[in-house]
């Protein structure tokens, strides 16, 4: 899948990439991707970082940030061969897998011009192809923590000469529980090694982290692109439990792409399925799919074949996809976090937006809260299916054409269809012997879909 140009920033007057000292090998290749100027964060980092020094950042999804850890991890690498060393010198981790492929996406081509590979390892996706890739030798691993964590157990790979880690959305990691295993993950890096982190939070234990293994790093902050900013428009409406569903129908026949949020897998099936009855091309992504599938849902969402994406939180934090325009709140965020961040996937790279959540009576109060936090003050208004907001809602779309690529040739295996599979290569989320067995970190599928105390249909508020 080709990576959605997500950080491409527009004409500004600041310094160029070849101004922040970046070798002109990668300056040339960013020009081939039509990336010739640097967003805020990476005009911010860029120096400290290509000098060696430890960065923390405080910059969220949107703002340019996997070129700010990326590229002077690459200048360094490239500047010292790794003379055949089997094992990673650098390291990049983050919370999915959905993200992992995105990052290796978007550096793999740029790793090229400096002659590093890069290899992207994450749960639900065969692990023997990824200890192929290791055994040939990689430059940078890109990983999510727990099978990164299985393939060190299995001695695949080791950390032993990894002189530059970059931890991504550490507050993301914080949230999904992953950050002891991050802290076991850099105890076995190099303690000489530069470390990057990068988080749109630095509280609680992201602070723990920063602390322990950075040692007196430049702090680089950039406004939240999460916030969405003026070009956002934020909607909020009060609808009856039995108007909701023909509502959100009526939302999503609006032209151009959107992304709207629930809460649970079930409730992101269950949607999907209504919309498509309802003639929408929409598809479900979530961590209880295999992760063909997901790759398969985001394909389609990036290409506009399906301009409709049904999502449950963890699910889209990997997603970073321009020309969003509208963003659904069908189920109601757990916080104004969460909110943000959600809504923090359409307004993007300077165009206009949309923000609608959809509440049921009693989930009002709460929701004027969260806006409260989240510094917002939109009025919440009664609607029904037909009325006027939502007419001018669907009119104010932008039909995007959809990209119709080759039919690719299947990539199974010879052999494939029927027998043993190759060791690590079940599906997620089952024993050897078939059974289910309880999410294990990112090893599997990505828990955390369904909040805590909440129903498998997530429509209200407990």
């Amino acid at each position: 899948m080709e990576a959605p140009e997500a950080e491409v920033a527009p004409e500004p007057t600041g310094p160029t990439f070849a101004q922040l000292g970046l070798p002109q090998p990668l300056v040339t290749a960013l020009e081939r991707k039509g990336i010739r100027h640097p967003f805020a964060i990476q005009t911010s980092a860029l120096p400290d970082a290509l000098a060696g020094r430890d960065v923390l950042g405080k910059a969220a999804t949107g703002s340019g940030k996997t070129l700010a850890f990326g590229l002077p991890l690459l200048a360094r690498l490239g500047a010292e061969p790794g003379q055949g060393r089997r094992a990673p010198r650098g390291l990049i981790l983050v919370p999915t897998r959905e993200l992992a492929q995105q990052v290796h996406d978007n550096l793999a081509p740029l790793g090229q011009s400096m002659g590093v590979q890069l290899a992207a390892v994450y749960g639900g996706a065969s692990m023997y192809r990824q200890i192929q890739q290791l055994r040939r030798g990689v430059d940078v691993l890109i990983a999510t923590p727990g099978r990164l964590q299985d393939l060190i157990n299995q001695g695949e790979t080791t950390l032993a000469e990894v002189v530059v880690s970059v931890i991504d959305e550490a507050d993301f990691m914080s949230d999904l529980g992953f950050l002891p295993v991050v802290k076991e993950l850099l105890d076995q890096t190099r303690p000489d090694g530069q470390r990057l982190l990068f988080s749109a939070t630095l509280d609680g234990e992201v602070d723990t982290l920063v602390r322990r293994y950075l040692k007196d790093p430049a702090r680089h902050e950039v406004a939240k692109a999460e916030d969405s900013g003026p070009q956002a428009e934020h909607l909020a409406y009060s609808v009856s439990f039995p108007d909701k569903l023909k509502i959100a129908e009526a939302m999503a026949a609006r032209p151009g792409r959107i992304i709207i949020f629930v809460r649970t897998q079930h409730g992101a099936d269950r949607l999907a399925e209504n919309l498509q009855h309802a003639g929408i091309n929409a598809e479900p992504i979530h961590g209880g799919l295999p992760q063909a599938a997901r790759r398969r849902a985001l394909e389609a969402f990036t290409d506009a074949r399906s301009p409709v994406l049904v999502a449950t939180d963890v699910a889209a934090r990997g997603i970073h996809v321009d020309d969003v325009s509208l963003v659904l709140h069908y189920d109601p965020p757990a916080d104004h976090k969460t909110y943000l961040h959600r809504s923090g996937r359409t307004a993007r790279a300077g165009a206009a937006g949309v923000v609608v959540s959809l509440l049921l009576p009693d989930q009002v109060g709460q929701a004027k809260r969260r806006f409260r936090q989240a510094k917002l003050d939109p009025p919440v208004s009664r609607i029904r299916p037909g009325d006027a907001p939502i007419t001018e809602l669907v009119a104010g779309g932008t039909f995007v054409e959809p990209i119709v690529r080759p039919a690719r040739s299947s990539s199974r295996p010879a052999g494939a269809s029927g027998g043993r599979r190759p060791s690590g290569d079940r599906p997620g989320g089952y024993r050897s012997g078939g059974a289910p067995r309880r999410p294990a970190g990112d090893r599997d599928r990505s828990y955390g879909d369904r909040p805590s105390g909440e129903r498998s249909y997530g429509d209200r508020d407990r």
